[in-house]
């Protein structure tokens, strides 16, 4: 299954791929000898701790390399956004309680709920993907079901609107 993602957030998964692969896997691979030649691997943290990290890192690595394998790159400034779909900014009315909100539609690495930046996997834009403005739509949710209006449909970068962009210090494992 293809997973949409943005230029931005594709070019991270790579930096942040390469930086575990050509920098922290082999720095902590020399840590983990250095304290195997310490003596009693079994009762040496130092020893138990790199060997726990290389661990965290492969776990990683493998998951990076599966999203980028499965990336499909889009450009979501080239579309029309008439419709939402990948990228869209999407200004919402909630029609029980009256309130507005915009919620982002970004590649799963690229969420940040909190931020309104929500996955394409989330229920409520699953429910909003393929709709127009004036359009309503109910999602469901553990309480029960929430009708909304769609007033606009917007383009903004996904990165511009993210708060939390990992650089290379995020990427290490400490």
């Amino acid at each position: 299954m293809q997973e949409p993602i943005s230029q931005e957030g594709y070019d991270l998964i790579i930096a942040e791929f390469k930086f575990l692969l050509e920098v922290e896997k082999p720095k902590t691979a020399q840590e983990k000898l250095v304290a195997a030649a310490l003596g009693d691997r079994s009762e040496n943290a130092d020893y138990q701790a790199a060997k726990e990290k290389l661990r965290f890192i492969d776990k990683r690595l493998f998951y990076l390399n599966s999203m980028i394998q499965k990336s499909q790159i889009i450009d979501p400034s080239k579309h029309s956004h008439n419709k939402v779909g990948f990228g869209s900014s999407v200004k919402l009315l909630d029609i029980s309680s009256n309130e507005e909100f915009t919620y982002t539609i970004c590649g799963v690495l690229e969420s940040e709920p909190e931020n309104c930046l929500i996955s394409v996997h989330a229920p409520l834009s699953r429910a909003m993907i393929g709709k127009e403005c004036g359009d309503d739509f109910i999602v469901k949710i553990p309480s029960g079901k929430k009708e909304y209006e769609i007033l606009e449909i917007f383009y903004k970068n996904i990165f511009s609107l993210k708060k939390n962009i990992k650089t290379k210090a995020d990427f290490s494992f400490h």
